[in-house]
């Protein structure tokens, strides 16, 4: 094997981080702790500071990002201005899959399963010349897995600990996927057949409510009629759900960190699993009832 070769043999890790120490370092304690960890070089994009008081915060993070161990190599990109997350990942991802072709993605408040890189590492293996696989997700609804496989194939793209390869993420343009209409069916599937709202997502980002990407990259999908590989049980826990994060509620529900080990099946057939996407659909319809019933209680309680 060549040096080239043994570089490239795992994917690298594209790690997108601000300011916040303490996230920060969970986030890297739980990826160095992966069994493949020496093996992969992490990448770490940091955005600038929005004003002077997120200055010290920023350099606390960069520090712990500096004094990381545990991986084949550690590297510290520091934007010069605050671009926003959004385009920082756009950007970084880019970067990384045209250098290596393909890339594993995490944001600095994911903690990880010591797996996590093992099964984004076979998956990728596994699906890089299946045209209809664009996306292996990390995190998954907390569902009901009886009669699952250990991995499922279904329409929605989920970004918290993914990856992806160059040749699908070339097809990604956000300006263009914004301007893209849906029609009804279109947007029905889209939604889950009314489950979840997705496309609300893309009417915030037409009105300039919001910026973001994730949508747009599940709208590139869905489009080409792709499909996204999730584990059954989650590989990551989101732990930025705090108010700290941007994009980010708070009390999301989420499944307990997988504990399997790393010799997760992945399927052969390649098609959407009706158990998982009817499973995934009755939790978001109880997700949304019981947020209605929170919203009710404290509208009733403000008013005492």
């Amino acid at each position: 094997m060549t040096e080239r070769d043994d570089r490239t043999r795992y994917a690298p890790v594209a790690m997108f981080a601000y300011s916040r120490p303490e996230h920060t370092q969970r986030t890297l304690d739980a990826l160095a702790a992966n069994n493949l960890a020496c093996d992969t070089d992490l990448i770490v994009f940091q955005d600038g500071p929005r004003t002077e008081i997120d200055e010290a915060a920023c350099d606390a993070t960069a520090e712990v990002v500096a004094d990381t161990k545990g991986f084949r190599s550690v590297r510290l990109i520091r934007r010069e201005s605050n671009i926003g997350l959004a385009d920082n990942i756009i950007s970084g991802v880019g970067e990384v899959v045209s250098q290596n072709g393909k890339v594993i993605v995490v944001e600095d408040d994911l903690v990880t399963a010591p797996h996590f890189l093992s099964f984004m590492n076979a998956a990728l293996n596994r699906y890089e010349n299946s045209p209809q696989v664009w996306h292996i997700s990390g995190w998954t609804y907390p569902i009901e897995t009886d009669g699952l496989e250990d991995a499922f194939f279904y329409r929605v793209m989920n970004c918290w600990g993914w990856a992806t390869w160059a040749d699908r993420w070339s097809a990604f343009d956000r300006s263009a996927e914004l301007r893209k209409p849906f029609s009804a069916a279109q947007k029905k599937a889209f939604n889950l057949d009314g489950f979840h709202d997705f496309h609300e997502q893309i009417r915030d980002n037409l009105a300039e409510r919001r910026r973001t990407w994730a949508i747009f990259w599940y709208a590139t999908i869905f489009r080409r009629g792709g499909l996204c590989l999730n584990p059954a049980r989650s590989l990551v826990e989101n732990i930025g759900h705090d108010g700290t994060g941007e994009n980010c509620g708070i009390g999301i529900e989420q499944a307990t960190l997988c504990d399997q080990g790393s010799a997760l099946t992945l399927p052969d057939e390649i098609r959407e699993n009706e158990l998982a996407l009817a499973r995934i659909k009755q939790h978001l319809r109880i997700s949304f009832h019981r947020r209605a019933l929170r919203r009710i209680i404290r509208y009733f309680r403000n008013a005492l």
